[in-house]
């Protein structure tokens, strides 16, 4: 009997390749809005380790002592903004197709022939994870997660390991039975806080950051004829991400995995 009984996935970066669309989106929506910034990719990079759109733009503003002239308060111009570039953002997953990341589909469709759970622990919002899922996996794709937990349900952003302690009560399971699969260092943290053992699929954005405690930090999930790249951690013989190698993962005692303490710090910014 598998000890693995869930992989519980990360949408953005994770499952795609989204990020420079929301980064297109953000720059799109304050060009609407009249707001005199256009992030670059240097700058967005920066701005990732703030976990949530409403959190990014509210703090960056704030950051800049941008005025609104009275109108209404920071937060309420935040959420107006960030609604516009969310309805931006699923415009063009609609238009452009994004696919999967290299092994995302391959993975689902084993987890789903051998009986594993799958779930979601985001910090966008559900309607862009089923915008997204439906336009790269048909129709029916969001009937292949037993759970799916968003910035909708959760107010705490990641490194907060509220999304995955979400996820796992849904679930009704134990952490120790469930990889999360991840590619941001606050991902990372929060689900090491949440108790659960962590790979990392890096992309340009994300690969310089740290991720201590991470079972396998690689580049992508791999294929059989295309291999990931190891950037850290022990693959234990594999070339690309099954079942199997979760598995051992689960069984593996040789990350540096554990419990993070995370304090009482405050991770959201009240603009939900």
């Amino acid at each position: 009997m598998r000890k693995l009984k869930a992989i519980i996935f990360d949408v953005d970066g994770t499952l795609a390749a989204t990020e420079e669309t929301h980064r297109q989106a953000f720059n799109e929506a304050f060009k609407e809005f009249d707001i005199p910034f256009q992030w670059s990719v240097s700058e967005y990079i920066r701005l990732l380790s703030i976990s949530g759109g409403k959190e990014r733009i509210y703090k960056f503003l704030k950051s800049q002592n941008f005025d609104i002239s009275g109108k209404e308060n920071l937060r309420e111009y935040t959420l107006r903004l960030h609604q516009r570039k969310s309805e931006i953002y699923r415009e063009k997953l609609i238009a452009g197709h994004i696919g999967l990341r290299n092994g995302v589909e391959r993975l689902i469709k084993e987890a789903r022939q051998k009986g594993i759970i799958m779930a979601i622990a985001t910090c966008t919002s559900t309607e862009n994870v089923e915008v997204l899922l439906k336009n790269a996996l048909g129709g029916a794709a969001l009937s292949y997660f037993d759970t799916l937990v968003s910035c909708d349900l959760v107010a705490d952003k990641k490194p907060s390991p509220a999304v995955y302690q979400y996820a796992l009560a849904n679930l009704g399971l134990k952490p120790e039975n469930c990889v999360v699969i991840e590619d941001t260092s606050n991902g990372n943290l929060a689900a090491l806080a949440a108790g659960m053992k962590s790979v990392i699929t890096t992309h340009p954005l994300t690969v310089d950051e740290d991720f201590t405690g991470a079972s396998l930090v690689i580049d992508q999930l791999g294929e059989p004829d295309e291999h990931f790249t190891v950037l850290s951690g022990n693959a234990l013989g594999a070339n690309y991400i099954d079942v199997d190698l979760l598995e051992k993962i689960i069984l593996s005692d040789h990350s540096a995995h554990g419990r993070v303490d995370l304090g009482e710090a405050d991770f959201a910014v009240a603009v939900n």
